[in-house]
């Protein structure tokens, strides 16, 4: 059988290049893994679930860091921080306890003054014995003012599709009779306290090319799912439709209907009347909220307003008077023009003001904008430099909004913002995890190949020698304008940096931490550049002495799974470990319909899909995607010295399993050693509960001490 499999996977790679000009897609020897909960794959999966976790387990590191690593998740000593609304916190707790947690609720003025009031809600561990069910906590969505019904979201095992069931709060129960969708990837909002505007799976043919819904239903209280009226259609061809609203300091709410045509492009609808009109907004930006009449607009894209002299720079803050925002002569106003190293992270909307959060080289603050009928005054509330912000915490209607500040070795706070004032007040700050008083934070750039300068973070021991002998783990992602600044984990201290590893944050191209260019800057055929950055940072480390190959390993999970399966691919020989977390891989196959979500991601990759003739129906992307697939272009023999581990769920309906099974079974198939862990429960974090993340992360830094500290 050896020479057979041999035979299968290095015509894989023969097949790919093939394909980039013959137009025909290669035979996979292994397709068979696709098939989520066939026995084939799932015997395969088991086997190597168990060869891997009995040398990984039996490690004696393995208990310790288990006990150590499920202490810090299970902790109490974590921030509790939500939403906000009718002037209560919420918030969705898990401990040791309350092991799939409980959602519960605190008077806000209790919770800003530090000694939270806590009401329990639901109990999700109760709930799940009581139906037999491991359900995973998805989130709520309320009635708007003061009611009391709320949409649970429930996800059977943390998957990305999920029931949603109307539950009371005053009653702390279930509504009889009241509103239940079956599973699907869905998404309701309420448009009043006896209707909901659905978008959901409504049977046959409704389902765009990504799996997600495309038409938009009316559905009143007691009617059947079969009985709502139809409000707006999409076409398959989209990513997505969905109904959202925006709730304004003075009660007045938006309900709008957003058609993803693209993963990165949209039409926006304002609903009103009979037929939604279309909001007068570029393809390329997003409504974040409603403030004293004006829509909160972010840019991803150059625009100037129809019948306006003046341009707005991608990555800018607009508003859009509401009652102008459907005519071809909206009024805007610019709030925020970002400088070339900035970008906004998040907006927060509170009764007084505007709130962003952003950074400026990486490094987060706060920015405040007051409108005061005719323009906005900006302004900035004083927090810590050199960290993270992050809003856990706001509504409109409130003047308070909350949020966090962390770096890698000082753990969050939590503030209390006055919005009208423009003061921060810490309320709680977190006791340390891990000892850091003998680490340090860097901050260095690395030069790209085509000379960009690439920024990353480097935490170690004070005293670590420049020898090249530090164990040390880089993590990237670079992709879908998702930035990584500073944080604190826990988890990394005290399982790796106070054990004397190091631990490198890249910010290479695709990521958001420079606004919407530096991630479009890697989109498509010009991917390469965020895989050059990752490499630029490797070299650094390495010209600096930081580490050497020998001890260099590196992680990424999702598109940071790609992320590693092309740094095995393009230059193994720079690492001796690599934890390849529910990866892409396969990128020829992607987006394929029995892919999951996979289409819905063409905007960031290219499409690689063959028309009904069996040619590619985009020839320069699809020849590009067949050059950089891992699993089609990986060489076995050049990843045996990184021995990589891959991590990934059966349950995760985003990201398919198929990824991580094809390509490590490419690997068995040449004799290549590998690690393999595949979560039977978890979605796409590969974790259904706290123990699940304890013993996943044990089991990852396990296989880094072995292969980087041994």
């Amino acid at each position: 059988m050896r020479p057979l499999a041999l035979f299968l996977t290095a015509s894989l790679a023969v097949a790919a290049t093939a394909c980039a000009t013959m137009n025909y897609a290669p035979k996979d020897p292994f397709a068979f893994m696709e098939e989520v909960e066939g026995k084939q794959a799932l015997d395969w999966v088991r086997a190597q679930n168990a060869r891997s976790l009995a040398h990984l387990e039996a490690d004696p590191r393995f208990a310790p860091l288990k006990e150590e690593a499920l202490k810090i998740v299970q902790s109490r000593d974590r921030l509790a921080t939500g939403s906000i609304r009718d002037g209560h916190l919420y918030n969705f707790w898990q401990d040791g306890t309350n092991v799939r947690g409980l959602w519960r609720r605190s008077p806000l003025a209790a919770y800003a003054a530090g000694r939270p009031a806590w009401e329990s809600l639901l109990d999700v561990d109760a709930l799940s014995r009581a139906e037999n069910a491991n359900w995973v906590f998805k989130g709520a969505d309320c009635q708007p003012g003061a009611g009391t019904r709320c949409i649970l979201t429930l996800s059977n095992g943390g998957k990305d599709a999920a029931v949603r069931r109307e539950f009371d709060i005053a009653t702390k129960t279930f509504v009889e009779g009241g509103f239940s969708l079956p599973e699907a990837k869905a998404g309701t909002v309420w448009k009043d306290n006896d209707t909901l505007l659905v978008a959901t799976d409504w049977g046959a043919g409704a389902l765009t090319t990504s799996g997600y819904p495309f038409i938009v239903k009316e559905l009143k209280r007691g009617q059947a799912l079969a009985e709502a009226k139809e409000i707006f259609r999409g076409a398959t061809s989209d990513v997505g439709v969905f109904a959202g609203d925006f709730e304004s300091e003075d009660g007045t709410r938006a309900l709008v209907i957003v058609q993803a045509t693209t993963f990165f492009t949209s039409n926006m609808f304002l609903v009103a009347g009979d037929t939604p009109a279309r909001l007068t907004l570029p393809p390329k930006s997003s409504v974040q909220g409603l403030h004293k009449g004006e829509l909160i607009v972010t840019l991803q894209e150059d625009w100037t307003p129809p019948g306006g002299a003046t341009a707005y720079k991608s990555g800018s803050l607009l508003s859009v008077t509401l009652d102008s925002a459907t005519t071809q002569t909206p009024n805007v106003k610019l709030l925020y023009g970002p400088g070339p190293r900035d970008s906004i992270e998040s907006v927060a909307i509170t009764r007084d003001a505007v709130l962003v959060a952003g950074y400026q080289n990486v490094r987060g603050r706060i920015l405040r904008f007051a409108y005061d009928g005719r323009q906005w005054l900006e302004s900035q509330i004083a927090l810590p430099p050199n960290g993270a912000v992050d809003f856990a915490g706001a509504s409109a209607s409130e003047s308070t909004a909350f949020a966090t500040f962390k770096d890698f070795l000082r753990p969050d706070t939590l503030y209390a913002l006055d919005a009208r004032a423009g003061s921060a007040r810490a309320v709680q700050s977190l006791p340390a995890q891990f000892d850091s008083s003998k680490l340090v934070t860097e901050q260095f750039e690395a030069t790209s190949r085509d000379g960009t300068k690439v920024p990353y973070f480097v935490v170690r021991p004070r005293d670590a020698q420049m020898n090249g002998e530090n164990p040390t783990l880089l993590y990237g992602y670079g992709g879908f304008q998702v930035s990584y600044p500073p944080f604190y984990s826990g988890l990394n201290g005290k399982l790796w940096l106070e054990r004397g590893g190091v631990y490198v944050m890249a910010n290479i191209r695709g990521g958001g931490e420079f606004g919407p260019a530096w991630h479009q800057a890697g989109l498509k055929l010009k991917r390469q550049v965020v895989y050059d950055d990752f490499i630029a940072v490797a070299e650094d480390l390495i010209a600096r002495g930081i580490t050497s190959p020998r001890r260099l390993g590196i992680q990424g999970g999702s598109n940071g799974g790609l992320l590693m399966g092309v740094m095995l691919t393009q230059r193994p020989e720079l690492f001796r470990a690599a934890v390849v977390q529910v990866p892409l891989l396969d990128m020829l196959g992607y987006a394929d319909a029995n892919m999951l979500a996979g289409a819905s991601w063409v905007d960031e990759y290219g499409d690689p899909r063959l028309g009904p003739d069996g040619k590619p129906t985009h020839p320069d992307e699809y020849a590009w995607l067949a050059r950089l697939s891992p699993y089609h272009n990986m060489k076995p023999a050049a990843v045996a010295s990184a021995m990589p581990f891959f991590v990934t769920s059966t349950k995760d309906d985003r990201v398919h399993p198929a990824h991580a099974r094809k390509m490590a079974a490419r690997l068995e198939a040449a004799g290549v050693p590998f690690y393999y862990y595949e979560n039977i429960d978890g979605g796409h974090s590969a974790a259904a509960n706290q123990q699940e993340v304890a013993r996943r992360r044990a089991l990852e830094y396990v296989y880094l001490s072995e292969r980087l500290m041994d």
